[in-house]
């Protein structure tokens, strides 16, 4: 598509400051960011969108603009609700380097413009691919440009009598004709392909399940994203998508077989336009891992967040609370029938990745859409998942101590506990570890582990080697997959002598290193207080005596400690793990 194409586009609320002989330009893509170089994500001809958080003072923006027309991007889309008016010295800079500029209006995501850029660049790469595969012109005008795999499968029911569904490596399904496909058969569809395809066997795979017969095509992820002719059948399986047909297509004719084959090359596109999108999430994801790695200022993991939220979470008011989920594939030497390379030769990272990307997409959804939500990264051998949750409830004012002695102050022992939005580590593997083991065969092993909720940006790093702990847990364990949470990590397990000093340590920083910076900033002594608290056995009225201090305003405090490591001092366990690590600290 063009970027003229875009300011006739009334909802996505462009204004043209600059480049109006430059509209001509190609986008290929999009790209969401905030960092002052952001070079090594950019490949050319993406539309780049900035809410301008790189931006401190006038001399920044010509770099960051000298940047951009150096990797070849289209143009730029400067957001007005960080800082009203788009300013005059960017507006220069993309003169400077013809850059073509955009404002975007406040009222309108970023997320919207994304979408409506992918949905029409994909539209475009599925209407090129009809005019080559001409014999299948009424499957490909009819395809994804038209309304997604449902219509194929449509025409397969209407012309073929064929009942067929588009499902994912775990048998969640993405796209059917007619009635759903009940999950447990699906989940032994996806077993049968995984199977089949670890022996190295040729598609179509024949499968009886429940009565019926079955044709399994697999789809073959040809987009960017795609391992460029696996060496490895390993490199791909956990990941590709299959078309599932109730049929025999064992005695089908060559014409049947080769118009099955130009139906998974069409959905194949389709795949390649959500992998597209998917793009922006995963590079969110990364640039907020790499700065919890780095050890960055929490202010400006918190900045990352907020752009973040509105991608994840479309029409989020509040800030939600974050987990983190890390997962590893691993493969032992075995090797297999279809692959030719052993374990080390295999890309770990990114096979865990697609994999978590589709374990945490919730099996009560389906269609290929549900997935807009999760953001995930890779780092070596592992994948690292950033999963916001529904907000909490509005935090208490900001003031070092809180109401006044008059005031009133809600008693946070007795509010009712909110139901509970989090991730369970049995919960994300129960309806996939069939299929996945199938795919995993003999050879591969799934580990993953999860953390516990946290409220903020403080909490990311010590959540972070929490979901990592967590995961070699479940790495000591027999199985081909498994997995442990938080709640594995908890205060009785440190007290086991073989526990090491670093998983004590991660569950002493998550605890208590949110109310540490807490205090640093505002001097509320939450470290104190929380410590007089637990020696006072609870009691409001001797603490508050103890620390000189008027019971409601140490009803704030202990709400303010509750609210920012999402604890509740009236519960006898969590007393019990603040206990051990204010003694372990």
């Amino acid at each position: 598509m063009r970027l003229r194409a875009l300011l006739e586009t009334d909802a996505l609320g462009l204004r043209l400051l600059g480049g109006e002989d430059e509209l001509d330009r190609t986008v290929r893509g999009v790209m969401t960011t905030d960092l002052r170089d952001p070079s090594r994500y950019l490949s050319g001809g993406e539309l780049v969108l900035t809410g301008l958080a790189w931006r401190r003072d006038a001399s920044d923006s010509e770099p960051f603009v000298r940047i951009l027309a150096g990797a070849g991007v289209a143009g730029l889309a400067a957001g007005e609700a960080e800082l009203g008016d788009i300013p005059a010295d960017l507006v220069e800079a993309c003169v400077q380097h013809r850059l073509p500029l955009f404002a975007v209006n406040e009222t309108v995501a970023f997320a919207t413009i994304t979408e409506h850029v992918v949905r029409q660049v994909s539209g475009e790469r599925a209407g090129d691919l009809a005019a080559v595969v001409d014999r299948h012109r009424r499957l490909m005008t009819s395809g994804p440009a038209g309304g997604g795999p449902e219509v194929v499968l449509d025409l397969l029911t209407s012309d073929l009598d064929l009942r067929a569904w588009v499902l994912s490596p775990t048998g969640r399904q993405i796209a059917g004709a007619g009635a759903p496909l009940p999950a447990p058969l699906g989940a032994a569809l996806a077993g049968h392909h995984l199977a089949a395809t670890r022996t190295g066997r040729r598609g179509p795979y024949r499968a009886a399940v429940a009565g019926s017969t079955y044709s399994l095509f697999p789809i073959r992820n040809a987009g960017r994203g795609a391992v460029p002719a696996a060496r490895d059948v390993r490199e791909s399986v956990l990941s590709d998508w299959l078309l599932a047909v109730e049929a025999d297509a064992s005695d089908w004719p060559a014409a049947r077989l080769d118009l099955l084959q130009g139906v998974t090359q069409l959905i194949a596109v389709e795949r390649d336009r959500r992998d597209a999108a998917r793009t922006v999430r995963r590079r969110l994801a990364q640039e907020v891992l790499e700065l919890v790695q780095a050890g960055a200022a929490p202010a400006e993991i918190a900045a990352r967040l907020r752009v973040a939220a509105p991608v994840l979470l479309p029409g989020l008011g509040v800030a939600p609370q974050w987990q983190v989920v890390v997962a590893r594939v691993d493969w032992t030497a075995s090797g297999t029938a279809g692959g030719a390379g052993g374990p080390g030769d295999i890309a770990g990272g990114p096979v865990a990745q697609a994999l978590l990307e589709e374990i945490l997409v919730d099996p009560a959804v389906s269609g290929p859409d549900s997935a807009d939500r999760i953001a995930v990264a890779h780092t070596g051998e592992e994948a690292i998942a950033l999963v916001p949750l529904p907000a909490v409830p509005a935090p208490l004012p900001e003031t070092v101590d809180g109401p006044t002695d008059n005031a009133a102050a809600p008693d946070t022992a007795e509010a009712p506990a909110a139901q509970d939005p989090a991730l369970h580590a049995d919960a994300l593997l129960a309806a996939v570890r069939e299929p996945l083991s199938a795919g995993l065969a003999d050879d591969g092993r799934l580990t993953l582990g999860v953390s516990a909720a946290v409220h903020s940006a403080e909490g990311l790093r010590g959540a972070l080697e929490e979901a990592r702990h967590a995961r070699r847990v479940a790495a000591a364990r027999p199985g081909r997959v498994c997995a442990a949470g938080h709640h594995e990590l908890a205060s009785h397990v440190l007290l086991l002598p073989f526990v090491p000093d670093d998983v004590r340590r991660a569950f002493t920083a998550r605890l208590l290193d949110p109310l540490r910076d807490y205090d640093r900033r505002h001097r509320a002594e939450l470290i104190e207080t929380l410590e007089a608290f637990l020696d006072c056995d609870g009691s409001w009225t001797r603490c508050a005596a103890r620390l000189h201090l008027h019971v409601n305003t140490l009803r704030y405090r202990v709400g303010r400690i509750e609210q920012l490591t999402g604890r509740d001092l009236s519960r006898l366990e969590d007393k019990l793990d603040f206990f051990l690590a204010l003694r372990m600290s």
